[in-house]
């Protein structure tokens, strides 16, 4: 038998009334406030009614005839832009709020991390607030005193610990806030936009905390804008659109049809135009293999290519290269070119990376004539086997213009 979903739902909706009055709450005498008093029974047949009361119900619907299956152990994204209803399905599904219509089924203990630091009282220490936050989300007090150590370590506030939370800067408070809520280790974690708290060093370790959930075959849904984080850490996405989902499956195609549609929506008549076709490590000789790893022997190479539908006479191309946690390390602005229409290679020469071993992503950015035509972060990733000479130290964060020699070519149609 197949195995049963951790999570089904069938056929969400959520309803909202809206009031929309006719102009802003008026200002009341006493005598107004008695005399709507003794004409109440008349408003029963229509009359008395206060002339700036009028106005119109009118029905929102947050969510609107949702239906999926989540299997235990994956880790789903939900994308989509602000009111698409990304937080009004994870209350649903945290049981904070019922649906209008339709049914959810959670087969697991759930646990949601939606308003980091919910819980906390101001006059209380760190201490106290960790034992009051983890009762609040659902940890009993043995699983908090075995893992006290651990959330004060991760939270790195052990020297204020006995000092009231109110006297915190926003940084410790939020991880503190944080901690707490990720050392929980429920069947079900339900996340949304927490994993953009603090510092960028904190929000790594708040990236590793998440992985060590998904890998440890726990079922995570995460709401976030960062597709970054959504590429890297989920094995599925969902997209939501206006309520309704318009993408349920594999996150590299899903992730990709939401950033289309966002550059649709800002340059409609540039749209699917300009595209990067591919990228890889080396000159163009290098084409074939199309490696995606780069190694401290091998010279600072790289090679973008481009479809341009149109010759572009003056192009601004932007390349960013950021780590794992989304900090922006290598900022390059190539100086103004003329594209030729079709296939175009741009060959990027480095004096030096000195980047230290991980996973980092390029993002490309595109503008003619003064038109956004193309603006994506691309896969694969590069790979960064072995420790440049020179690498900056752990922590180490502002953007380094490194020198750089570029080269734009035009490519032969009839190349592979």
């Amino acid at each position: 038998m197949p195995e049963e979903p951790i999570i089904s739902a069938e056929g969400i909706s959520k309803c909202y009334t809206l009031n929309h009055l006719g102009g802003h709450a008026p200002y009341r005498r006493l005598s107004d406030t008695l005399l709507q008093a003794a004409t109440a029974p008349l408003r029963w047949f229509g009359a008395g009614r206060h002339p700036q009361e009028t106005g119109r119900v009118e029905e929102f619907w947050a969510l609107n005839d949702v239906s999926f299956e989540i299997k235990r152990g994956e880790v789903v994204g939900i994308i989509g832009r602000n009111g698409a209803g990304k937080s009004t399905l994870l209350k649903i599904l945290s049981r904070i709020t019922e649906p209008t219509q339709g049914r959810i089924t959670l087969n697991g203990r759930v646990a949601s991390l939606l308003e980091v630091g919910t819980g906390f009282h101001p006059e209380l220490t760190g201490r106290e607030n960790i034992y009051l936050n983890g009762a609040i989300l659902g940890m009993t007090k043995a699983e908090i005193r075995s893992k006290f150590d651990e959330i004060v370590d991760f939270a790195e506030v052990e020297k204020f610990l006995d000092t009231p939370v109110k006297r915190y800067s926003s940084g410790m408070y939020v991880r503190l806030a944080f901690a707490v809520a990720a050392h929980l280790e429920p069947e079900v974690l339900i996340v949304d936009e927490v994993l953009a708290v603090g510092d960028s060093q904190f929000q790594a370790k708040c990236l590793g905390k998440m992985e060590n959930a998904a890998s440890g075959g726990r079922t995570v849904l995460l709401v976030t804008h960062n597709m970054l984080i959504t590429r890297r850490l989920c094995s599925k996405a969902m997209l939501l659109e206006a309520g309704r989902i318009r993408g349920f499956g594999d996150t590299a195609g899903i992730v990709s049809d939401y950033e289309e549609r966002g550059l649709n929506q800002a340059q409609p008549h540039l749209a699917h135009l300009f595209h990067l076709r591919r990228w890889w490590v080396g000159g163009p000789e290098a084409a074939a293999e199309s490696s995606h790893v780069y190694d401290e022997k091998q010279a600072a190479e790289f090679c973008f290519e481009l479809h341009a539908p149109r010759p572009a006479t003056r192009a601004n191309l932007g390349l960013h290269l950021r780590d794992a946690s989304n900090t922006l390390l290598v900022s390059l602005h190539i100086e103004p070119f003329q594209a030729p229409e079709g296939r175009v290679q741009v060959r990027l020469r480095l004096a030096s990376l000195p980047l230290l071993p991980g996973v980092y992503r390029w993002q490309v950015g595109l503008v003619v004539q003064g038109d956004l035509v193309l603006q994506e972060t691309l896969l694969p990733e590069l790979h960064v086997t072995s420790e440049s000479h020179g690498h900056p130290q752990p922590g180490w964060t502002p953007v380094m213009n490194l020198p750089y020699d570029c080269e734009v070519m035009e490519l032969m149609e009839l190349e592979s």
